[in-house]
């Protein structure tokens, strides 16, 4: 405990809210880790130990999982469109069921963030516009290269999209996962139609608060009516500039968001705190369902600052990212007051066991510091 944050203990206790019936009220949050086969999609073979390690959490969230070939952002993601995916998640849910776990898949477009490297015949990025990302460069299978324009989406092509998130949920529960969260977060597709300077469009996809938010509307609203609300999650992160993007208005916007999906009865908000915009307390008194917090920036994202966001009453749930790859067993730590490693600093992204399955689940982790 420290004086900026809680009582750990605050996020060990069970949490029961509808269909989530969580160990502890501590998330893994999704983190990519770049290790699928780069041409089938499949996750790695060490994907099931992996999640399976750290099934201790009372909810797993996967890495992104693209939901159709333009929603991939670079090399080693894993996909939800083919049978040969789904039959490759459903090792990784076993193994976490069988731990006693509940799974998550994180359903992602990149929109503009990613490269015609990465996408089949070579194909645009698509995005809500035409609005390229400048001076800065991405990640491909030929190392880093300039961000290209990207081209906008069609009406139908924005619904045939819609459709693909759909599709991929279905495919998911049918894996075995538990539910589904939509990534509407970080600067990617969803965040790129509601945000004022990657969303240029005039017809009902853009303009107003209430076009810019259609896409969301939409794409949520889509998986509910394909999976069930109780097995949907949304992630969002207000005022966050990552990835080149501007909310001039963030308060009014997400208020408006969590306004149009609290009455679907979602199974979580994931709210993650990126700006200066205090998003998890002020979106928190508009939901009426279970909150999940993240407050990875401006300062990382640690347990003693989650189980404050417990006490206070502003999350359910806390998400916690670089800890789960070097702590797989992060809850029996805080338990038992185990010094905890530190993050990564290698092998991160890419690869095979190295760096992803060889934390060992004891206190005397020799590969870390403990976090002072």
């Amino acid at each position: 405990m420290t004086e900026e944050g809680g009582d750990v203990r605050e996020l060990l206790r069970p949490y029961r809210a509808g269909r989530l019936e969580l160990a502890n009220r501590l998330a893994m949050a999704p983190m990519t880790r770049g290790r699928a086969d780069d041409v089938t999609g499949v996750p790695s073979p060490h994907a099931a130990t992996y999640y399976r390690q750290r099934a201790g959490a009372g909810l797993l969230i996967t890495e992104g999982v693209y939901v159709n070939a333009l929603a991939k952002g670079g090399p080693g993601i894993p996909g939800l469109v083919t049978d040969a995916q789904a039959r490759g998640w459903r090792e990784v849910t076993d193994a976490v069921h069988a731990e006693g776990g509940t799974i998550f898949a994180q359903l992602w477009h990149v929109g503009r963030m990613t490269h015609p490297l990465t996408l089949p015949d070579g194909e645009l990025p698509v995005a809500p516009s035409a609005v390229a990302i400048e001076g800065s460069r991405i990640f491909t299978r030929d190392g880093l290269l300039d961000h290209v324009t990207p081209r906008a989406l069609t009406v139908g092509e924005i619904a045939r999209t819609v459709g693909d998130f759909a599709s991929a949920a279905r495919r998911a529960i049918e894996a075995g996962f538990d539910g589904v969260e939509i990534h509407g977060a970080n600067g990617y597709l969803i965040q790129q139609f509601i945000a004022d300077n990657t969303n240029l469009r005039t017809d009902a996809y853009g303009g107003s608060v209430t076009g810019r938010l259609r896409f969301a509307v939409e794409v949520v609203e889509a998986v509910v009516a394909e999976v069930g609300a109780d097995r949907v999650g949304l992630r969002v992160s207000p005022d966050n500039a990552e990835n080149q993007l501007a909310e001039t208005d963030a308060r009014t916007t997400y208020r408006a968001l969590v306004d149009a999906l609290d009455p679907l009865g979602l199974a979580y908000l994931h709210v993650l705190r990126n700006g200066a915009y205090a998003a998890i307390a002020d979106l928190r008194t508009r939901w009426s369902g279970t909150l999940v917090g993240n407050t990875n920036g401006p300062v990382p994202s640690s347990p003693d600052a989650g189980a404050r966001l417990v006490r206070d009453g502003h999350a359910d749930v806390i998400a916690l990212g670089r800890l789960f790859m070097t702590n797989p067993d992060l809850p029996a730590r805080l338990a038992n007051g185990t010094p905890l490693a530190g993050p990564p600093t290698e092998n991160v992204y890419g690869g095979g066991a190295e760096g992803y399955t060889d934390y060992p689940a004891a206190t005397d982790n020799p590969r870390a510091a403990a976090v002072a």
